[in-house]
């Protein structure tokens, strides 16, 4: 029962984080209004938050990973309960972008203590499974969490929407104290032999493999709305209904990364590496009729929902076995390299546009695939 409630509470976190995260990119043109400022400047808060949030991550859980990982998390908490408030009732815009700064820095080291204390209370064979529902809470709070925020925004106002969130991690927050571990097994070691885990070749292939295929997502992703509207014809009313189709077709992806990790590790990744490159290449060619290339987006959606949680899994588990100082790096890992991939394949997207249409943008992603599938192949064989 209690392992139950534990894996509710790290779920909820995930999902908690996750709305704080992604809430902004609804409310945008409702901040800019509130300040009197242009959409393209309060647009940096995301691109903002996301290097922060990059930077951080790392360097907070390789400084703090010599200290008690309960007080570490429970004082992380505290400063994202800090921040996140800060942000509900920021006075100006410049409080706003420090609050944003604020929980963006601490965001990463949270959920990487969250994924280590999943290494610690779940079996083996549940292991895999708890990671992908620890995922899927960020999926969730897109296709849930994002629209309320959007929702309240509407009836009283941005800021309510973040005051939510307030509310809602001091009972998490308070459901953290109460069941997670106060002491659990923990190998203090220097920086230098953390450090020792990113010369591992098997992480090297695998964050090379996550951040070309986070790449390879959002240089169709980052369009995903005028994809949807301009060149697939649907309507602004479908819009909504269908980006939420392809928000549980990422949550189908975490789940069945769970089940595929836990009985074949990481010797699908080269077929589902392929699978997105292939599917990158006919993008183009389906988004000739409405109906194909909807589908597809959803199918490839599905897939790239599945390397996080299986990569994430092969981190903890190189690190239980072969360098214990640095449970707390590798945990922070599959965060560091989402955000890093997230910006490549955004970046280029949005210069690639310049010189291609959006409809056949699957052909840029398809370069960063072909160097995920690569990159997979070495891994599998690197790990026989």
């Amino acid at each position: 029962m209690k392992y139950r409630l534990q894996s509710i509470v790290f779920v909820l976190v995930a999902f908690l984080l996750g709305c704080n995260e992604f809430m902004v990119v609804g409310v945008l043109s409702n901040i800019a209004k509130s300040y009197h400022a242009s959409l393209s400047t309060v647009g940096f808060l995301v691109t903002m938050f996301a290097l922060t949030y990059a930077i951080c991550t790392p360097v907070l859980t390789t400084l703090t990973g010599k200290y008690d990982r309960f007080k570490v998390l429970m004082v992380l908490m505290v400063i994202f309960l800090l921040g996140n408030t800060l942000t509900a009732c920021a006075p100006s815009l410049f409080w706003l972008f420090v609050s944003r700064i604020i929980t963006a820095a601490v965001a990463g080291a949270i959920i990487s203590l969250i994924l280590v204390y999943v290494s610690i209370i779940a079996p083996i064979e549940k292991r895999s499974m708890l990671v992908a529902a620890v995922f899927s809470g960020f999926s969730t709070a897109t296709i849930i969490g994002v629209p309320i925020g959007t929702t309240i925004s509407m009836a009283f106002s941005w800021h309510a929407s973040f005051a939510l969130i307030s509310i809602v991690t001091l009972v998490v927050g308070a459901a953290l104290f109460a069941l997670v571990p106060r002491h659990t097994p923990q190998t203090k070691g220097s920086i230098t032999h953390q450090l020792k885990l990113l010369r591992d070749r098997r992480i090297l292939l695998g964050i090379i493999v996550m951040v070309t295929l986070m790449a390879a997502e959002y240089t169709f992703y980052t369009y995903i709305r005028p994809i949807i509207t301009n060149v697939l014809h649907f309507s602004a009313t479908q819009l909504n209904w269908l980006l939420g189709v392809i928000g549980v077709m990422f949550i189908i992806g975490n789940t069945c990364a769970g089940i595929i990790s836990s009985r074949y590790g990481v010797r699908k990744l080269p077929l589902i590496s392929l699978a997105c490159l292939v599917l990158l290449l006919v993008m183009g060619i389906s988004f000739h009729l409405s109906w194909t290339g909807i589908t597809l987006l959803c199918v490839i959606c599905l897939v790239l929902g599945m390397p996080g949680s299986i990569l994430q899994v092969m981190f903890l588990n190189v690190a239980d076995r072969n360098y214990p100082a640095a449970m707390n790096l590798a945990s922070s890992l599959n965060p560091i390299c989402t955000n890093v991939g997230v910006t490549v394949g955004s970046f280029t997207a949005s210069v690639a546009v310049n010189f291609v249409a959006i409809s056949q943008i699957g052909y840029i992603g398809a370069i960063f695939a072909v160097i995920s599938t690569v990159g997979a192949f070495l891994l599998v064989r690197q790990r026989n």
